[in-house]
């Protein structure tokens, strides 16, 4: 069943990959890239701070804490556990696959790309239900990042979708962490 499934990553990946334009190769490049992202991360930031000034560190703090969890269970853990190559690192596909110059580590199961993306996108999503109403748009975000990675032929499909469950799984599990610290620890504090 396991190799059956990689099979048919393999050709997901290999039909996804092969549409490409060269006027495109340089955009998802970029998106691909952190530093490109800081001034929407700042304007984001702002936003939550505008909204709830007095409580935004506990945002920040988990945003900052699913990142971690996410971004170190992918890279730490389980890239090198599986050892599983990033296409552009397979003999199997030069010069069958499209790559823009640039593969990365070895490993390439799962991404962290998507682990960090959709662990921000749902972290946020949880923790500012109501307040910022163009938060579910992260997700599409999160899916256009999680795609340039597919499309640059660094990570097959299964790398991103393992990838953004585990950045879910961490949003989730630093949302209830802080709702529980919040509710349960600083109550018995305040109260003692």
């Amino acid at each position: 069943m396991i190799e059956q499934i990689k099979t048919w990553d393999e050709e997901i990946f290999l039909w996804l990959n092969s549409f490409h334009a060269d006027w495109l190769d340089g955009l998802m490049f970029q998106l691909s890239q952190t530093f490109v992202w800081i001034p929407f991360y700042l304007i984001l930031f702002y936003f939550i701070y505008k909204v709830d000034s007095k409580r935004s560190w506990w945002v920040f703090g988990g945003v900052a804490l699913t990142i971690l969890i996410a971004d170190q269970v992918t890279s730490g853990l389980m890239k090198p556990f599986f050892e599983r190559l990033r296409p552009c690192h397979d003999v199997r596909w030069n010069g069958a696959i499209h790559n823009y110059g640039r593969c990365g580590g070895l490993y390439g199961f799962a991404s962290s790309h998507a682990a960090n993306t959709f662990g921000l996108a749902v972290f946020l999503n949880l923790k500012m239900r109501g307040k910022l109403r163009f938060l579910p748009w992260l997700f599409l975000w999160a899916a256009v990042i999680s795609y340039t990675r597919v499309y640059l032929g660094v990570h097959y499909p299964m790398d991103v979708i393992v990838g953004a469950l585990v950045g879910a799984a961490a949003a989730v599990l630093c949302w209830f962490g802080i709702v529980f610290v919040k509710r349960e620890i600083l109550e018995l504090i305040l109260k003692g």
